[in-house]
């Protein structure tokens, strides 16, 4: 399959509201020669990255919409205007093989179309996108809604946080300490011609010039490294972690906190990974076996405790609460597509459920770790603010980074171009127990 083609209709796919790349784009990737794959995922991750901007363009060179059957379409032009304005790719190679897949959707009309509105945008596509600058859509590449949302809450971060979100993502390591040190391992880095360094915030952490096959990694399949952004790398330490402690990691997939909890104190108790579905514990266990780690894995809705819960306190939590993901944008650009402002607020409500229904398996005395990868205040410092406030039980404590930015309750790290994505965490701890 043409890897324009195979794009396109991972993309329509979530144009329509049907899936994510993560689950529409492997099937597609399995249609195309396998020299062509990444062709085909740069294609879709970096249409989904601009497609707030491209989506306006089109609609400049457009005399009328795309219905909703034609989201293939769509995801077509989306991808030919991607070539034009953000690849190497030659202008007559990227129209003629973009509009040659018009042939396969069985849409006749729609091979003129897209020759006609591609030529367009190659002749008056510069000129349009610069008069089009003024407005900041255009400018950050950002559906409205979350552009003027950063703005509200960052208003001197804002533009920063969105030229990270477009920016390609660094491939950053988390050194399995039980294997080596990170120094140690630097050292392994250099002598296979791997040039990287260490992170600023995580112990554990390394930021690789450029990213390449894991395989090629010193020690990959043995356990001795794990791909993880330096954020998430951060959990671990935050907890405060000691031999002997039952420790529950809630929402845990895809495990790569759980694997890290398990690295970071070998003589942990017992370690209970939660999640919602069965089939995302299957990579939680994948890496598990890999690291050679063990853990209790349960598939079930975390705040029905009744349905899990044994009864035992934990001496530790970790909650990385579902989220909007607007910390991560970089690694997953069709966020970009996905999420709606009305998203919010029932997130919000979600994680509020959460900490509720997980805070009675807290033994007190023991502390719960908050995270997300969200930007926004909404999700984050708001919700703790409210927990703490109708739970006279639980208290803040400070967190042991300089990473981020203090809030009125935890800290906000924001995504930095070359360094972590952007995420949040707020630790508590329970000093007394719910009156009957």
């Amino acid at each position: 399959m043409n890897p324009r083609l195979a794009a396109a209709r991972a993309l329509a796919a979530v144009l329509s509201g049907k899936a994510s790349l993560n689950s529409s784009l492997p099937a597609q990737l399995d249609k195309v020669d396998e020299r062509d794959r990444g062709l085909t995922q740069d294609l879709a991750f970096g249409t989904a990255r601009w497609q707030p901007r491209l989506e306006l363009l089109a609609a400049q060179l457009l005399q009328k919409p795309f219905k909703a059957a034609d989201a293939d379409v769509q995801a077509l032009l989306l991808v030919g205007l991607y070539q034009l304005f953000h690849t190497r790719i030659p202008a007559h190679a990227a129209i003629g093989e973009t509009v040659g897949c018009a042939d396969k959707l069985k849409k006749p009309w729609a091979k003129a179309l897209l020759n006609a509105v591609l030529r367009r945008a190659q002749r008056e596509g510069e000129a349009l996108l610069a008069d089009m600058q003024r407005d900041p859509v255009v400018r950050t590449a950002h559906p409205r809604w979350l552009q003027k949302a950063l703005k509200a809450f960052w208003p001197e971060q804002w533009e920063a946080i969105c030229a990270a979100n477009n920016a390609h993502p660094p491939m950053i390591l988390r050194v399995n300490r039980r294997h080596h040190s990170r120094d140690a391992y630097l050292a392994l880095l250099g002598e296979a011609g791997i040039s990287a360094s260490p992170c600023v915030y995580s112990r554990d952490g390394i930021v690789l010039a450029e990213a390449c096959d894991v395989l090629s990694l010193p020690g990959f399949a043995e356990g001795w490294v794990s791909v993880q952004d330096e954020a998430a790398q951060l959990a671990a330490d935050l907890l405060e972690l000691a031999p002997g402690q039952r420790v529950l990691d809630a929402c845990c997939a895809p495990g790569g906190k759980t694997c890290h909890l398990l690295e970071a104190e070998a003589g942990l108790g017992h370690v209970v990974a939660v999640d919602l579905e069965a089939k995302r514990l299957t990579r939680v266990r994948e890496n598990l076996e890999r690291l050679q780690l063990q853990a209790e894995l349960i598939a079930c809705d975390a705040r029905d405790t009744a349905s899990w819960w044994d009864g035992k306190p934990f001496q530790r939590i970790l909650l990385d609460a579902p989220c909007s993901a607007t910390g991560v944008i970089r690694r997953h650009p069709d966020i970009k597509l996905t999420r709606q402002a009305d998203d919010i607020s029932a997130l919000a409500a979600l994680q509020g459920e959460l900490l509720d229904a997980l805070w009675p398996t807290l033994e007190v005395g023991g502390m719960l770790l908050y995270a997300t990868c969200s930007s926004l205040p909404t999700e984050n410092t708001e919700v703790i603010d409210a927990f703490l406030a109708r739970t006279p039980g639980a208290r803040e404590l400070d967190l042991a980074t300089e990473a981020g930015l203090r809030q009125p309750h935890g800290r906000q790290l924001l995504a930095q171009e070359g360094g972590h994505d952007g995420f949040y965490y707020a630790k508590l701890i329970k000093i007394a127990a719910a009156r009957g």
